[in-house]
């Protein structure tokens, strides 16, 4: 464990009611992580880079962490918090990274763990499929949530990136269906929305999630997740209105609130379909006194509440 990270406030060093999360976390091997939530991250920024979007998410992991270790630990006597370290992705070796991933998740997935990634740029998303539909095998139903301002459904036939990952998965594996919450109507091509309904992803624009009248968002979650044998959730920062998270790849003037990315969070987390959560696009480098790795250190926390069912 990097005692730098998981380092913070001690109210009471017996007392486990009183602890904070860097009291809680225990760094561990892959074969030792089971039965509780095991963070592993992702340092990959190459997908963003091919993508054209500005660099910085590589170094989100640790920071993330730095942001949850003073969170209060709220989920009883015998919870666990697990931390296997970072899958890193080594130059331009995009592909065998997220394979690399894919195989961690797939493998936490196996000793009965629930993993909580933390990237990265969004393609960190593809490593993490590649984990679950290896759990799941392949005739599994799969539903994948993304609370994201974009598609991702860009064209890959010269490379991959950080824009193509879901086009990626629904053409090659018809047991995959794509849910997105939180699409900007002028933050994607009439070609992006084309090709969305040509692959059945159903979305909702960020203009039909008002705070407070989120009824039908919550109704078409649920049907969306009730239809699958098995869900993933993905949250890409750069949904949030760029006033609440600066540090982003590709900042939205017209984002979400926080309070409408932790309702779904909630929602899908608490969900006993739900397998994994990956949160991404936080980008250090361009942040503004912390405070899009401190609000997405809270919403790795909603996670981890909603696994535990808190």
């Amino acid at each position: 464990m990097n005692e730098s990270i998981w380092t913070g406030r001690i109210d009471d060093a017996v007392n486990r009611t009183a602890f904070r999360y860097h009291q809680i976390v225990e760094a561990v091997d892959l074969q030792t992580a089971k039965d509780g939530c095991v963070i592993i991250g992702f340092e990959c920024e190459e997908g963003v880079r091919r993508n054209k979007g500005r660099l910085g998410a590589a170094k989100a992991p640790d920071a993330l962490r730095t942001g949850l270790a003073n969170l209060p630990w709220r989920f009883g006597e015998t919870a666990r918090l697990f931390d296997v370290g970072n899958v890193a992705c080594t130059g331009e070796e995009l592909e065998t990274a997220q394979q690399e991933l894919g195989k961690t998740v797939g493998m936490l997935l196996s000793n009965g763990a629930t993993p909580i990634i933390l990237g990265g740029g969004h393609e960190t998303l593809y490593g993490h499929y590649l984990g679950v539909r290896e759990f799941l095998g392949p005739d599994a139903s799969l539903g994948i949530v993304n609370i994201d301002a974009h598609f991702d459904l860009r064209p890959y036939d010269e490379q991959s990136s950080s824009g193509t990952m879901f086009r990626q998965i629904l053409e090659s594996d018809e047991n995959a269906s794509y849910f997105v919450a939180g699409i900007q109507r002028y933050g994607n091509t009439q070609e992006l929305f084309d090709r969305a309904e040509l692959l059945g992803v159903t979305y909702v624009h960020e203009d039909e999630m008002i705070p407070g009248q989120l009824e039908n968002l919550m109704d078409l979650l649920d049907a969306f997740m009730d239809k699958h044998d098995a869900v993933m959730l993905t949250l890409c920062t750069d949904v949030l209105n760029a006033a609440f998270a600066p540090g982003v790849s590709a900042p939205s003037p017209f984002g979400i609130e926080p309070s409408t990315v932790r309702a779904i969070i909630r929602k899908v987390a608490g969900h006993t379909k739900t397998h994994s959560f990956d949160i991404c696009e936080v980008n250090p480098a361009l942040d503004e006194n912390g405070k899009t790795v401190k609000l997405g250190a809270y919403f790795v926390n909603e996670a981890i509440a909603g696994f535990m069912k808190n």
